[in-house]
């Protein structure tokens, strides 16, 4: 068996794409995915699977979706190691988890961008936000706060060409910890 931490998009937002976690947990359950746990109302699952796939538990679980809620849900699967790694690899030095937490990002990608694209993107970080681009994922400091900045996780996916999927920093941060228990 694998851990896995999934991240569904634009779940739950502004009354859009409604979806009840215990729900989501029984379909997952239904699903044949073990030891599976919510975290918050924005669709983060984390699960164990023998499938070793990434791309068939994706399948699987997005067809669930449809078919249970008529609506289709893009969603991101990694590990649990690969989750660390991603915190492992935050690129803005030392960080109080409690005052920058939700200033910092983490938009999961799809896929490894275009640099070409990457660099047109970086056009638009305005000082003093930054950006970073690391594997399959852009870490991102918005220290006048996320609902500020014009790179909102559509924007990024627009620019892109591929599909993102946004969480705060202490959001991804308690996924490994609940992973981790």
């Amino acid at each position: 068996m694998t851990q896995y931490i999934s991240i569904l998009r634009g779940i739950n937002v502004s009354g859009q794409k409604k979806i009840v976690m215990k729900e989501l947990k029984s379909l997952y359950e239904s699903l044949g995915f073990e030891n599976v746990l919510t975290y918050i109302q924005s669709g983060n699952v984390i699960f164990d699977s023998d499938i070793d796939q990434v791309a068939d538990i994706q399948k699987i679980i997005e067809d669930a979706i449809k078919t249970k809620y008529n609506f289709e849900v893009p969603v991101d699967i990694r590990t649990l190691n690969e989750f660390e790694k991603v915190l492992a690899n935050l690129p803005f030095g030392e960080v109080d988890l409690e005052a920058d937490g939700t200033k910092m990002l983490i938009t999961f990608l799809s896929q490894q961008p275009d640099k070409s694209a990457v660099n047109r993107l970086m056009a638009y970080v305005k000082a003093p936000e930054k950006l970073v681009l690391g594997d399959k994922c852009i870490y991102l400091h918005c220290p006048n706060g996320y609902g500020k900045t014009k790179l909102s996780n559509v924007f990024i996916e627009k620019k892109l060409d591929v599909l993102a999927t946004t969480r705060n920093l202490k959001s991804v941060n308690k996924l490994c910890e609940l992973a981790r228990w």
